[in-house]
């Protein structure tokens, strides 16, 4: 795998809280960040297959066992007695 140097503006704060997180892990900041981010990108990718997944099911439909033939009609089902 190929890394790649950057650059990130962080405040101070979020940075001394991240290195004492990082350290209390026995890892460095730059691991700590690439974990973060991998997960990230992950949960993104888990979601955007999700949501293919379910919008293919929503155009393909249910098979209800119907044969796409509703015998009773609204008023019907709607009945109060």
């Amino acid at each position: 795998m190929q890394k790649q140097n950057i650059t990130l503006s962080l405040p101070q704060s979020l940075i001394k809280q991240a290195k004492h997180l990082a350290s209390s892990r026995h890892t460095s900041l730059s691991e700590l960040m690439r974990e973060s981010l991998q997960e990230r990108v992950e949960e993104a990718d888990g979601y955007r297959a999700a949501m293919n997944r379910q919008l293919c099911l929503m155009r393909t439909g249910f098979d209800l066992g119907t044969n796409g033939v509703i015998t009773p009609s609204r008023d019907e089902i709607h009945e109060r007695g």
